[in-house]
């Protein structure tokens, strides 16, 4: 069968067994002693062709749907079982398909983001209840990569560290003018101008998260200093002292990289700064996954750097200063994921139970990809002034370390 041929080609590591739908278990791998047994059930007898032909797509449908059954050991132990041994590799014969001839043509079609697909794209993930958030995020709704510069952080003290790192990187100063661009549920704009005295600008293309953002500015009584809009970065006039964007660049699109710099550009004064934070991917040019793409975030691709710089060059931007964070997201999907199944059953009275099983399945797959599948989050400081910053790196440390002291003295 196509599956079990599939199977056996990439596990070499660890054991799985799988039952068929007659009830006959097959076995692939080697089992080694303290390692967690691993077996899954199929009820639905096409899934051992669907599986073995685009397990990309077709293993988190069939999750969702209930045909495929965790017997032994739990999602995580599945999902970390095949990514670990399928590492870089494409899954599938359809999936090595799309690398080797469609690469190109897929994303050209999958990625082209124009301004009414991106309000689109952006309200299918991000305009869920504010309160299915709440289950799993940290209290200031950061929903994208922590800092973990010292073992043994909370994911609240992690996400802290990640706002004070980007506030270092900024070389903010009071009164000037900071753009947001992607400011999800407001946390980073309301924290830039507690630490700095700055004005910050927000945009998002959320309904939900704008009047979250909003509701949040004027409880600080930051409604004066802090203003959200409902906004698409091509559309937005003025020029800005500081640009930061936060898990916003993966909704772009490589077509769209051009005009993304453009305006990253044409939005910065002459001695302005900016802090780009994104997913990327180390294995060069790819396509996202299908199953993502379809159910979690349509239009969405986690970049090569080798896809990124050139754009910023063409822009005439300088590129700074660069940061790749490994294993953080991965540590922070961890912590996601572990409040997720906590409190499943609210999620579930909330939406239902095939919605949880996506959310599972996505917080695995996506916590997998950073640990075996080359992942990483890159931080891209660019300006338009080649003495726009200092000419070493140690004011970023410096002053995030007096952030730290300011917001212990504060606490």
């Amino acid at each position: 069968m196509l599956l079990f041929r599939f199977l056996r080609s990439i596990i070499r590591h660890g054991h799985l067994t799988v039952i068929d739908t007659r009830g006959q278990p097959h076995h692939f791998g080697s089992e080694t002693a303290g390692q967690k047994a691993v077996a899954v059930r199929l009820t639905d007898p096409a899934l051992e062709w669907k599986l073995g032909l685009h397990p990309g797509l077709y293993a988190g449908e069939a999750y969702m749907d209930g045909t495929l059954q965790m017997v032994e050991g739990s999602l995580y132990d599945f999902v970390d079982l095949v990514t670990r041994n399928a590492g870089f590799g494409h899954l599938g014969p359809a999936g090595a398909f799309v690398q080797r001839v469609g690469v190109g043509l897929q994303r050209l079609i999958q990625q082209r983001n124009p301004l009414g697909r991106s309000r689109r794209n952006v309200a299918h993930h991000y305009d869920l209840s504010r309160q299915f958030y709440d289950l799993f995020l940290d209290a200031d709704r950061q929903y994208s990569c922590a800092y973990f510069p010292q073992p043994g952080m909370s994911l609240e003290q992690a996400q802290e560290a990640k706002k004070r790192h980007i506030a270092a990187k900024l070389l903010l100063k009071p009164g000037l003018h900071v753009l947001d661009i992607g400011c999800g549920w407001g946390g980073m704009a309301l924290t830039l101008a507690r630490l700095a005295d700055v004005r910050v600008t927000g945009i998002t293309l959320s309904t939900e998260q704008l009047s979250v953002a909003r509701e949040r500015a004027a409880a600080a009584g930051l409604s004066d200093r802090v203003r959200f809009d409902l906004c698409d970065y091509r559309e937005l006039p003025g020029r800005f002292d500081r640009i930061v964007s936060v898990g916003m660049f993966e909704h772009v699109g490589v077509p769209q990289f051009p005009t993304f710099f453009a305006r990253l550009r044409d939005l910065l004064e002459d001695d302005g700064v900016a802090l780009l934070h994104a997913i990327g991917r180390t294995e060069g040019p790819g396509t996202t996954n299908p199953w993502i793409r379809k159910y979690i975030f349509p239009g969405g691709y986690s970049p090569a750097l080798s896809e990124v710089t050139p754009a910023v060059e063409r822009a005439g931007l300088w590129l700074t200063d660069m940061e790749i964070w490994r294993l953080h997201y991965a540590e922070t999907v961890r912590h996601w994921r572990e409040r997720f199944l906590a409190r499943r059953a609210d999620a579930k009275a909330l939406y239902d139970e095939r919605f949880c099983r996506m959310w599972e399945f996505y917080l695995v797959g996506v916590e997998c990809a950073f640990r075996h599948q080359g992942h990483m989050v890159f931080q891209m400081q660019l300006a338009r002034d080649v003495s726009a910053l200092p000419l070493t790196r140690d004011y970023m440390l410096i002053d995030e370390r007096r952030i730290e002291a300011q917001q212990i003295r504060a606490a």
